[in-house]
C-alpha cells in the first residue's frame, strides 16, 4: 500500500496533477532524507514530548517514581505498547535518562519502513536521488500543489466567454473568491474543477485553462445557480445583476 502511495506520488510529480494528501509535515522531510528532530515530533505530538521531558527532569525523587510506576515502554502509532528494553520492566529513577532517549529514538524512527517503502515507489516515476536537493516543504507543494488556492495564479489563466474581463459581473466574481476561507477556496474548485488544489505553477496547467462563461439563458438569471463541468474547467453562470446574489449563489456550491 505504501508502495503505491509512492507510486502515485511521483506521478503527481511527474504530470503535475496534485494530490489532497493530508501527512503530517515532517513524514516529507523523511522523503527527502532529512532525519527528524524532537522539534519535529513536538509538531505532531507535544504531549508526548512533554511528558518524557517531566521524567527526564525529575531528580532525587524517587517517591515520585513509584507513585507512577511506568512500564519500561511506550506507546506506537496503534495505541500498542512497545517494549524498549530486555533488561528493565519498569521505570525509576536511575534508568529515566536511558528510557527518555530510547523512547525518543523509538518515536523518531518509528515510520522508518513505511518511509522507505514510499520511497521506493517514487523511485520507480521519478529518480529518488534528486529529492535531496529539496526541503520537505518544496516537495510536499510538488506533490500536492499550493493549499491555499493563489487566486493570482487561477486569474493568469482564465478566459472569459460571453463577457468582458472588464465587466462589472467579473470584477463582483473576483471579489467574492477573495473574500472565501481556503476551505471555501478548496471547495469552489472542487465543483469547477474536481481537484481541492491548485497545480504548483502556471506550466503545470499544460494548457487548461479556467473558462468562465455568462450565459443569457437563464432567465431570470438571479433564479438559477452556476453550473460547471469539471472535465473543462469550465464554470457557466447566470449574468447576475449584483453582487450579493453572486456571493449568495457561489456561497452554496
Amino acid at each position: 500500500m505504501f508502495r503505491f502511495l509512492g507510486i502515485l506520488m511521483g506521478i503527481s510529480v511527474r504530470t503535475g496533477s496534485p494530490l489532497a494528501l493530508d501527512i503530517a509535515p515532517p513524514m516529507w522531510k523523511l522523503l527527502v532524507g532529512l532525519p527528524l528532530s524532537e522539534g519535529d515530533l513536538i509538531e505532531i505530538d507535544k504531549d508526548y514530548v512533554t511528558g518524557i521531558h517531566y521524567l527526564r527532569d525529575l531528580a532525587n525523587k524517587e517517591e515520585e517514581f513509584e507513585a507512577i510506576d511506568m512500564p519500561f515502554s511506550t506507546p506506537g502509532a496503534a495505541g500498542q505498547e512497545v517494549p524498549l528494553s530486555s533488561t528493565y520492566l519498569r521505570i525509576n529513577l536511575a534508568n529515566r535518562k536511558q528510557y527518555v532517549q530510547s523512547a525518543l529514538e523509538y518515536r523518531l524512527h518509528e515510520f522508518d519502513h513505511q518511509v522507505q517503502a514510499v520511497v521506493e515507489g517514487l523511485a520507480k516515476v521519478i529518480p529518488v536521488p534528486l529529492l535531496s536537493l529539496f526541503t520537505g516543504e518544496e516537495l510536499r507543494t510538488m506533490v500536492c500543489g499550493h493549499p491555499d488556492i493563489p487566486l493570482d495564479m487561477l486569474k493568469s489563466v482564465a478566459v472569459y466567454k460571453g463577457v468582458e474581463y472588464t465587466s462589472p459581473l467579473v470584477q463582483w466574481f473576483w471579489e467574492t473568491l477573495e473574500s472565501f476561507s481556503p476551505t471555501e477556496r478548496s471547495l469552489f474548485l472542487r465543483f469547477v474543477w474536481g481537484r481541492t488544489r491548485l497545480p504548483r505553477n502556471i506550466a503545470d496547467f499544460r494548457g487548461r485553462d479556467f473558462v468562465l462563461q455568462v450565459l443569457d439563458k437563464y432567465q431570470p438569471p438571479d433564479h438559477f445557480l452556476p453550473e460547471s463541468y469539471t472535465c473543462f474547467f469550465l464554470l457557466k453562470m447566470p449574468r447576475y445583476s449584483s453582487k450579493q446574489i453572486l456571493i449568495e449563489k457561489l456561497g452554496t456550491l
